[in-house]
């Protein structure tokens, strides 16, 4: 199993959009203080939406569907 989820960062009105097959520990991880990335600059991030996807290459194309403009709008309202 797999989710897709969305998160958003209040602080900084910005939205962050991926696939994994361990929710929690994702979100840990994108929130955690030693993380240099691209979520690590927008900390604290919040769960926003989350969908179960039975397999990763259905995932991928739902994570894709959410990043386009109309997705990002769906999550935004």
């Amino acid at each position: 199993m797999y989710y897709v989820y969305a998160l958003y960062s209040e602080k900084y009105d910005k939205i962050y959009i991926g696939y994994t097959s361990d929710l929690d520990q994702r979100l840990l991880s994108h929130n955690h203080e030693k993380n240099r990335g691209y979520t690590g600059r927008y900390r604290p991030w919040r769960l926003l939406y989350s969908e179960a996807i039975a397999g990763k290459s259905a995932a991928l194309v739902r994570e894709k569907e959410l990043k386009s403009y109309r997705g990002r709008e769906y999550l935004r309202s």
